[in-house]
């Protein structure tokens, strides 16, 4: 009888622990499809799981990040340079409506959408909600779906629909109200809930959902579909007109996936499935649910990077790899998301390290021999680069390495929505995964795997974080780990350590290990017989440095991290060999064309180059011999001598630059430089430049997302003129009487470069033994909310003295076209009068785009430059200034016409039409007058990519 009992009792409680705090909700959806907008009716049942009474709830309302240009998901936007969203029509843009909210008494409640977050609704209860109890909301509300464009999420052209955080859900309360905006990054926190669907839509659409489907009914009309969902967290719905979805059954879990499965044939397709559920099961644990959904859109936000984007007539890797691949890592983030139920915005990197961590295993089992770069490592020619001989999961360590080399690397505590989007789509999953196969490494006994598998076991679809992975962690290993916990996860600090000496007795050895940052991380040492592995030891406890004896039993070199399994900062003073000195301890390499860093060389690049710098040296062919690798060094130098076709003369550059990178402050680097360069200016004149300087870089520390930047530089240009003819000037004595010169220059830039309100700032300051000056420039652009663009400049400079020939202008102030005395601007043409050349235009100093009669100004000048939208690339312009020259009065000067703004700074076109001239477009040779902005630097047209990911 007491048994009996004990289990009546025990069972009950069971239940009552499986049903207590499970939300549910009952959703009545009807699809107007012609008006893009569905009528819900909503039953939310909200189980206060806390130990807190509750007076409010939260509940998520992504579809209302849609509504305006000034929500959070509008600024996201704005921030990645994308105008797509503020430049759509407002049918585009997407809305909720709420038009009756009530409790289970039939009751009206006070709501209200949060300033700061319009896609959150508050909810003011008419009672407080004590723990344990639950509380009833009926809704009724309508969303307009956006276009699909914006995100992937919405309604297409042809008004199908691809749904995800689509209808209203409550907020996670574990103490405090877990509230953020949609930003898409597809990172909604929400609890799990008992869901039930009621979706009415019209025939001739195909659904597609991971919920279980229950019911499906038909009238003439329109068809109802019922589904039901248990554990579930918000879901994705897809209605298609054609149904690309393929179903695949498997022993674990289903999937229906439009993956693209080019020249995969079923049979593969289910193999590959089938490997990959079995895969996922053994190492992540039983899924939850019977459907595993798929989609190309989830596979479209986070894709493989790297070779694997390439077209697919040179991808180098097989059809069914690449399907394999793109299914697994989709398969395996999907999983996460609907089981791992951490806060996706703050503590994500538990979850995206398990995915890149059992990503890594994966191909570790099945492809241990796949080359980073594919079947591209066997061509001839290629497979003797060192890139050829990295597998395929040395491209997760570089690509983390790639941001902390440049020091935009970030925590993997930095809330996700701080983070730059190369850290968000890329570098923090890698670092992430990388650091769980460091530590596994490193604890050894596989204590990682069967502690990843206890925590998600423990923990599925529950509420949970990545401080009870930690907690579980230390109690399964006797290993010190909070290093990893501690410096590694929660912070940019980088690891690298150092051999520093080693020497020999008869009986043993001595090391002496550096630990060059401020980091607590064990490092391993390899002990090597030429280059076959003798052992492997941690290394553990090394504050500053740390001197080890081990046994003499013939061991002749020593690497620290041999395998590259640590995300090591620099590798490159990792190894050492007994009676080894500076000049033989890393053999000299030379490599054609830029490669992967190999550390145990020093490399020495060669590239053949074919350049178009100007019209006087014409095309140039030469080499250039560097020490740049694919990631940055903090050291860089380049020598590239080059033979010139129209000037017959070699000319070239070199340079070397040496960067110090600073963490944790907003002075994040200086650059020491020094550059030399020997060119034609003009026919029969070249020019050789000198320029030793110094650049310190500042950001806002705490947010690197903020475009705004600042910049101080200090150089010195010694510049030397050699001119062979002097009658080709006519009036320029200085090019003749003084061919050399050096400026001590100052600049400062600061700004905020964003794509809808641009700002900048650009002081300048010159000193030379004939001449000083001072110069600042202003900018400012706006987009407004009804996409008219608004541009103004202002210059003022003035010379604080100037001793140059009076009939010179080479060092003035120039109206249109300055001279470039300094040799900063890419003139194709820089002495050209006339000519398709001369038609070149760099906006700076003076700004003007009009050729007037006083182009120049040896006393000060002080101008405004302005133009707006016509319609879409098509602006007005307009110019006014005073120009100050010795012995005259000030003179005033206009000009105005049309701006072809084709790519802002990049590519445009101005056509004069009225200025101190006259009419311009009716007086001869007008086509002479048309200026054209354009730029051919690979390093400037670069910019436009960088933007959109640093």
């Amino acid at each position: 009888m007491k048994l009996k009992l004990f289990i009546f009792v025990a069972f009950s409680l069971l239940l009552f622990k499986i049903g207590f705090g499970q939300n549910s909700i009952d959703l009545k959806a009807d699809f107007d499809v012609e008006n893009k907008t569905i009528h819900i009716q909503q039953k939310i049942i909200y189980h206060n799981t806390s130990d807190d009474a509750l007076k409010v709830i939260y509940l998520n309302d992504w579809n209302n990040a849609y509504s305006t240009k000034k929500t959070p998901l509008a600024k996201r936007f704005e921030e990645e340079y994308s105008l797509k969203f503020h430049l759509a029509k407002n049918d585009q843009r997407g809305y909720t409506t709420i038009t009756t909210l009530k409790n289970n008494a039939d009751k009206d409640l006070i709501f209200s959408q949060l300033d700061e977050h319009p896609d959150i609704v508050k909810i003011d209860l008419d009672a407080p909600l004590l723990p344990n109890q639950k509380y009833e909301l009926n809704l009724n509300y309508s969303l307009v779906l956006p276009d699909e464009t914006f995100t992937g999420h919405g309604i297409s052209k042809n008004k199908e629909f691809n749904l995800k955080y689509w209808y209203l859900t409550p907020a996670v309360y574990n103490g405090k109200w877990q509230i953020y905006s949609n930003k898409n990054l597809d990172d909604l926190y929400t609890p799990k809930a008992h869901l039930n669907f009621e979706i009415k839509l019209p025939l001739g659409y195909t659904f597609v959902s991971e919920l279980n489907t229950i019911d499906i009914q038909q009238t003439k009309d329109n068809q109802t579909i019922i589904l039901e969902g248990q554990d579930r967290v918000n879901t994705t719905f897809i209605l298609v007109k054609f149904s690309n979805f393929k179903f695949v059954q498997t022993d674990d879990f289903n999937i229906i996936s439009d993956i693209s499965s080019k020249n995969i044939t079923p049979n593969q397709k289910a193999l590959i499935t089938d490997k990959i559920t079995r895969f996922i099961t053994q190492n992540l644990g039983e899924y939850p649910h019977q459907r595993l959904l798929i989609t190309k859109s989830d596979y479209k936000k986070d894709p493989l990077y790297g070779l694997n984007l390439l077209p697919d007539f040179i991808r180098p890797f097989p059809d069914s790899f690449q399907y394999e691949l793109k299914l697994l890592k989709t398969a395996l983030k999907n999983y996460l998301d609907n089981t791992l139920l951490v806060n996706p915005r703050t503590d994500y990197w538990i979850k995206e390290g398990i995915q890149i961590y059992y990503l890594m295993k994966y191909i570790e089992t099945y492809y241990p021999d796949t080359k980073m770069i594919g079947t591209l490592a066997n061509i001839w020619g290629i497979r003797s680069f060192h890139a050829a001989d990295l597998k395929y999961n040395d491209q997760f360590v570089m690509f983390y390495m790639q941001m902390a080399r440049t020091n935009i690397d970030q925590a993997l505590t930095t809330s996700k929505d701080s983070l730059l989007k190369f850290n968000s789509n890329i570098a923090n999953k890698y670092k992430a995964g990388v650091g769980l196969r460091y530590l596994d490494d490193f604890v050894n006994g596989n204590t990682i795997e069967s502690t990843l598998s206890q925590y998600l076991t423990d923990n599925k679809t529950e509420i949970t974080s990545s401080k009870n992975f930690e907690n579980l962690l230390k109690k399964n290993t006797d290993k010190d780990v909070d290093w990893f916990f501690t410096d590694y996860v929660n912070s940019r600090k980088k690891i690298d350590f150092k051999i520093k000496k080693v020497e020999a007795t008869e009986d043993s050895i001595t090391l002496t290990i550096l630990n060059k940052r401020d980091h607590k991380a064990p490092v391993s040492l390899f002990t090597l017989d030429n280059d076959s592995i003798l052992s492997k030891t941690w290394i553990e406890n090394i504050n500053e440095k740390k001197t080890i004896t081990i046994p003499n039993d013939g061991n002749n070199k020593f690497a620290l991290n041999y395998d590259n399994t640590i995300p090591e900062f620099n590798l490159r003073d990792n190894y050492k060999s007994l009676n080894s000195n500076f000049l033989n301890n890393k053999p000299l390499q030379f490599r054609l064309i830029q490669d992967v860093e190999d550390p145990y060389y020093n490399q020495i690049f060669m590239m053949p180059l074919l350049e178009f710098k100007n019209i006087y040296d014409g095309v140039t062919f030469g080499g250039k011999f560097y020490n740049k690798t694919l990631l940055r060094k903090r050291l860089n130098y380049k020598i590239s001598p080059q033979y010139a076709t129209n000037s017959k003369i070699i000319t070239g550059r070199a340079s070397a630059q040496y960067t110090q990178n600073i963490e944790n402050s907003n002075l994040y680097g200086i650059n020491y430089g020094f550059g030399a360069s020997y060119a034609s200016f003009a026919e029969e004149a070249f020019v050789t430049r000198i320029t030793p300087s110094i650049s310190m870089n500042f950001r806002n520390d705490s947010d690197f997302r903020s475009d705004e930047f600042k910049s101080l530089n200090f150089r010195f240009l010694s510049i030397s003129r050699d001119v062979n003819d002097p009658t080709i000037f006519e009036v320029d004595n200085d090019i003749v009487d003084v061919p050399d010169y050096n400026v001590f220059n100052v600049r400062y830039v600061t700004g905020k470069p964003g794509i809808i309100n641009f700002e900048k700032w650009f002081y300048d300051f010159q000193l030379a033994e004939r001449f000083g000056k001072i110069a600042v420039n202003y900018e400012y652009r706006k987009l407004s909310q009804s996409n008219r663009q608004f541009n103004i400049r202002f210059f003022a400079g003035t010379f604080l003295y100037n001793k140059t020939d009076p009939t010179s202008d080479y060092f003035s102030f120039a109206l249109d076209r300055p001279t470039d005395y300094l040799f900063d601007y890419n003139y194709l043409g820089r002495s050209e009068s006339s000519g398709i050349f001369s038609q070149q235009i760099i906006i700076a100093d003076g700004g003007f785009k009009s050729m007037l009669e006083t182009p120049f100004a040896n006393r000060w000048m002080t101008t405004i430059n302005a133009s707006t939208t016509i319609w879409r690339y098509v602006e007005a312009y307009g110019d006014i200034g005073l120009i100050k020259n010795r012995s005259h009065n000030p003179n005033f000067a206009y000009d105005s016409g049309i701006r072809l703004n084709l790519i802002t700074d990049y590519f445009e076109v101005y056509f004069p039409i009225y200025s101190n001239l006259g009419w311009e477009v009716g007086q001869p040779n007008y086509e002479e007058r048309i200026r054209i902005l354009f730029t051919l630097d690979p390093g400037k047209l670069l910019g436009l990519f960088r933007r959109r990911w640093f």
